[in-house]
C-alpha cells in the first residue's frame, strides 16, 4: 500500500507537471500568433493639398503602411489643418503632432545654418541635385543637420531627407514682364529661406508666406511676383490663373531637398525593422517623385503655354549674376554671426571643392544634344 500511495502521488505530480507544459506551450503558441505592436502617427506637411509635394507625403505614408503590412500608420495632413504651416517643427518637437513633412530652409529664424540644407541658392558652390544629395546622405551633411536640431535648437526631433525635385526650381511668374534687375528692385517678390536675405543683398524687397497665402496676395496685388517650384509643381497651385508671364531659369534655388521631420520619443519607440522601413521609404521616394516630375514637368510646361497662354521667358543674365553676387554676400555674415553656419558651409564647400569640378569634367555639354535635335 505504501508503494502504491507513493505511486498514486507521483502520477498526480507527473500529470500536474505535463498539464503545466502544456499550459507554457499554450502561453508560448498564443504569444507567436498575436499581432505585433502597431503604431500611429499624426503627420502634418507645410505643403497645400492641391501640390505635388503633399502628394509625395501620402505616397511616403503609403509606401510605409505597405512595408510593414499596416504595423505602421502615418496619418497625413495638409500644412494649417492640424498647426499652422511655420509651427510643425516646434509641433513635432512638443508631441503635438509625430512627424513633419517640409523644408530645411523655412527655419533660418532659428539658426540660419538651417538655410543650407535645403540647398541653398547658387548651389551652392555649383553643387548639384546628385552632388547635394551625396553631401547630405554621405558626406556628412544629415549628421550636420541631426547636430544642428538636438544640441543647437534642443529640440526633440531627427531628420531624414526624402522628396526632391529633378530640376533647379524656375524664377517665377510676374503680373508683368521685366527686363533687367532695375526693374526688380521695384517689386514685392515672395521666397523663402535663405532667398529672402539673397534679394536683400541684391536691392530687391523679399517677402515669405506659406504656400497656401501666396495666390490670394498675388492676385490682391500684395506681392507683384512669386516663385514656388517647377511647371509641374505651379501648375497644380494654378498660377496661370493669376498672372500669364512665367520666367526661368534661376540660380536662387537648387533642387530642393525635403525633410521629414520625427518626434525622437515615437522614433526611439519604434523597433529596428520599422525604423528601416521608414528610412528606406523616405530614399525611395527621392527616386520616385524625381522620377514622375520629369514626365510632368515637360507636359505641364507645353500645357502652359498652349493651353493657358502662359509666356514662358528666360530670365535675363545680369539676375544670375547678382544672385551670385548676393549669396555670396549672405554666406560672409552668417559665417562671421553664426559659428554653426559656418562649421556647415565649410563642410559643403570642402566637398564642393572635389565633387563639383569632377562633376563638370565628367559630363557632357547636354546643350549640344538639345542644339542637334530639337533647335528647330
Amino acid at each position: 500500500m505504501r508503494f502504491c500511495g507513493k505511486w498514486k502521488f507521483g502520477w498526480r505530480a507527473l500529470t500536474a507537471g505535463v498539464a503545466g507544459l502544456a499550459l507554457v506551450g499554450a502561453f508560448e503558441e498564443a504569444a507567436a500568433q498575436a499581432p505585433a505592436n502597431t503604431y500611429t502617427w499624426k503627420l502634418q506637411s507645410t505643403w497645400p493639398q492641391a501640390n505635388l509635394l503633399q502628394e509625395s507625403v501620402a505616397a511616403f505614408a503609403k509606401s510605409v503602411d505597405e512595408m510593414s503590412a499596416g504595423r505602421l500608420k502615418i496619418e497625413v495632413s495638409p500644412g494649417g489643418q492640424l498647426v499652422p504651416a511655420f509651427e510643425v517643427l516646434d509641433a513635432t518637437h512638443k508631441n503635438v503632432i509625430d512627424a513633419a513633412h517640409s523644408w530645411p530652409g523655412y527655419w533660418t529664424g532659428k539658426n540660419t545654418a538651417a538655410g543650407l540644407f535645403g540647398a541653398p541658392p547658387g548651389g551652392p558652390f555649383g553643387l548639384g541635385r546628385d552632388e547635394f544629395i551625396s553631401w547630405m546622405l554621405s558626406g556628412g551633411g544629415l549628421d550636420l543637420y541631426n547636430e544642428m536640431l538636438q544640441k543647437e535648437l534642443k529640440l526633440n526631433v531627427i531628420c531624414l531627407i526624402t522628396t526632391t525635385v529633378p530640376y533647379w526650381e524656375a524664377f517665377g511668374w510676374l503680373k508683368k514682364p521685366f527686363e533687367n534687375l532695375a526693374e526688380l528692385r521695384r517689386i514685392k517678390y515672395r521666397t523663402s529661406g535663405m532667398g529672402l536675405d539673397m534679394l536683400r543683398n541684391m536691392g530687391m524687397t523679399g517677402v515669405q508666406m506659406p504656400g497656401g497665402e501666396v495666390l490670394p496676395a498675388l492676385e490682391r496685388g500684395t506681392i507683384d511676383g512669386a516663385e514656388w517650384g517647377i511647371p509641374s509643381h505651379d501648375i497644380l497651385m494654378g498660377f496661370h490663373n493669376i498672372t500669364k508671364y512665367y520666367y526661368m531659369p534661376d540660380m536662387r534655388q537648387p533642387p530642393a531637398v525635403h525633410e521629414l521631420l520625427i518626434n525622437k520619443s515615437k522614433w526611439d519607440e519604434l523597433p529596428a525593422d520599422l525604423k528601416a522601413i521608414v528610412r528606406a521609404a523616405s530614399l525611395a521616394e527621392i527616386v520616385r517623385m524625381a522620377a514622375h516630375s520629369i514626365d510632368l514637368d515637360s507636359k505641364a510646361a507645353v500645357e502652359l503655354q498652349e493651353k493657358h497662354g502662359v509666356k514662358i521667358l528666360r530670365t535675363p543674365d545680369e539676375v544670375f549674376k547678382a544672385q551670385l553676387e548676393g549669396v555670396d554676400k549672405v554666406f560672409e555674415a552668417e559665417s562671421a554671426k553664426n559659428p554653426f553656419f559656418a562649421k556647415v558651409l565649410t563642410s559643403m564647400r570642402d566637398f564642393a571643392k572635389r565633387a563639383v569640378p569632377h562633376a563638370a569634367r565628367i559630363r557632357p555639354p547636354l546643350e549640344q544634344a538639345v542644339q542637334h535635335y530639337w533647335s528647330k
